[in-house]
């Protein structure tokens, strides 16, 4: 199990954005014990900009379900970059994902399906799907989504 997430990724082609930098006083990621925690990540375009719009305004749920696939493969890429091994990472366990949207917007666990639908693919459908949440509100940079996570190291 321990190399076949890196093995999937591969056959998957996969392809990541660059990882962000910090835009303020905090770490990408913490290991703490078994866990790594990954701070809140936003769905980075391959050029390195940030996708912008809000759903249920000039998003529609499509759109906004891929704004968070690409959060996922954002997500991936912090996780690369500033942790390291890949296949070190054994399971989703935690996952709140916000999402940009109008007061009448109501399809968010929809539009977080994007992320989750990525990380079943690359780690599974045991290990990929942990618990999650999906809430409605104002982020920052008219960012779409944002996602923030932990996960279980082997």
């Amino acid at each position: 199990m321990e190399n076949q997430v890196s093995e999937r990724i591969k056959e998957m082609n996969l392809r990541f954005p660059p990882a962000p930098k910090p835009a303020g006083v905090y770490r990408p990621v913490l290991v703490v014990g078994k866990f790594l925690y990954v701070s809140g990540q936003s769905p980075m375009n391959f050029d390195g900009t940030l996708m912008k719009g809000r759903a249920g305004d000039d998003l529609s749920l499509e759109e906004a379900k891929l704004a968070a696939r690409q959060v996922g493969l954002t997500m991936l890429s912090t996780i690369m970059t500033h942790f390291g091994d890949i296949n070190q990472v054994k399971r989703v366990v935690k996952v709140l994902g916000m999402v940009n949207c109008t007061p009448e917007f109501n399809k968010q666990p929809l539009v977080m399906n994007g992320f989750s639908e990525l990380m079943a693919e690359v780690f599974g459908n045991e290990y990929g799907i942990g618990v999650r949440s999906a809430v409605g509100m104002m982020l920052p940079d008219g960012i779409p989504v944002e996602v923030e996570a932990m996960f279980e190291l082997h």
